[in-house]
């Protein structure tokens, strides 16, 4: 799969932009704060109609402006597909593929994989739990549709049973109901994030012995409620404990992974420059699970990863990126030397943007077009 063309209309700093891209490697290149990083979070939002950094919609519309929209034409599977994604302020966003707009943003998700890899990914290490399950829900939900309504179904049950913790109910019947639901769809989510970890965990360990070496031993464990009990068991158990509290406090919305070097938590062992590249392994594992997948070659995006990292390092990066598996891939870098040199070594069909203040300007080898 590949973006052939992109347009942008009031996206955070980027009043309109119309960018071609090649097949192969795009790079953005401009000081920090110019908007690389907002062209590529334009890619990421039309692929889960939303912004890779979670923040509410609106704050996607530029200053002041009514609306944004933004529009994607990819070629996938020999077919193509043009994409729109459109949001005025105070109403929901609306989603066309082929200029028809769909009933359900759920119903877009998994059509266009992608993956991205970003310094905000350092939250996945950092950060709480909810990175970590964000990260299992953002890569299961792509290649399974019954995992996405199962974790729908799952959110709206929790939401309503501590509703119903708050108010004080005690009703036996109206918490059957709900806890119900709750079952059926943790017993979904759990056997697919079991099934997922154990598929992951290998490809995972390839990539950070391909960027750190063999010398340092890395390894994820599923760490979930529903391990060792089913979910009626966990809130039977917690009941009480619910009613104290105020909320649900046990279920697979409590899912972690726990990342480990050389047996220690990577939280608390890992230095800058090994959390980057067990984060930039995490990713390139997504890539790699996704793309045996599902029936489309993910886009890769790569927003100034190179950074903190010693050069042995970016150079196996490099490396595993040119490798055949990988198609279209788009970085950003505050450095135009160091993009050529990149460039250089993954191919020769590229293309070049400057970005300024929020405006595109296409690039040759010797300098603007």
């Amino acid at each position: 799969m590949r973006l052939n063309t992109l347009s942008i209309l009031n996206y955070k700093n980027i009043a309109e932009a119309a960018l071609q891209f090649s097949p192969g490697v795009n790079c953005l290149i401009g000081n920090n704060g110019m908007g690389k990083t907002n062209i590529l979070d334009a890619i990421y939002y039309l692929s889960f109609c939303k912004s890779s950094s979670n923040q509410p919609d609106n704050s996607a519309i530029m200053h002041e402006a009514p609306y944004m929209m933004l529009q994607g034409q990819y070629t996938r599977r020999d077919t193509e597909e043009d994409i729109t994604i459109s949001l005025q302020r105070g109403k929901r966003k609306v989603a066309r593929r082929g200029g028809k707009e769909y009933q359900r943003l759920s119903q877009h998700i998994g059509l266009l994989p992608l993956v991205m890899i970003s310094p905000m990914d350092w939250d996945l290490i950092r950060g709480t739990g909810e990175e970590r399950r964000r990260l299992m829900d953002q890569i299961i939900s792509q290649t399974d549709a019954e995992y996405l309504d199962a974790l729908i179904r799952y959110r709206k049950a929790v939401e309503q049973r501590n509703s119903m913790i708050r108010r004080e109910m005690r009703d036996p019947i109206l918490y059957e109901t709900v806890e119900q639901v709750m079952c059926g769809a943790a017993r979904v989510i759990h056997e697919a994030r079991s099934r997922w970890i154990e598929a992951f965990t290998p490809r995972f360990l390839h990539y950070y012995q391909a960027v750190a070496g063999e010398q340092e031993q890395v390894q994820l464990q599923y760490v979930s409620s529903l391990n060792d009990m089913d979910m009626q068991q966990v809130l039977a158990q917690n009941r009480e404990r619910d009613m104290v509290m105020g909320y649900t406090t046990r279920g697979v919305h409590r899912d972690d992974i726990e990342l480990l070097l050389n047996g220690h938590s990577m939280r608390r062992t890992g230095s800058q420059g090994q959390c980057k590249t067990y984060t930039i392994a995490l990713r390139l594992a997504q890539f790699s699970f996704l793309k045996d997948i599902t029936p489309t070659t993910p886009i890769l995006l790569l927003d100034d990863i190179f950074d903190k990292l010693d050069a042995s390092r970016v150079e196996r990066i490099v490396d595993v990126v040119s490798s055949e598996q990988f198609g279209q891939i788009f970085i950003t870098d505050t450095n135009r030397a160091h993009i050529d040199r990149i460039v250089s070594r993954l191919a020769s069909d590229h293309r070049m943007y400057e970005v300024v203040d929020g405006v595109c300007t296409p690039l040759t080898k010797g300098g603007n077009q």
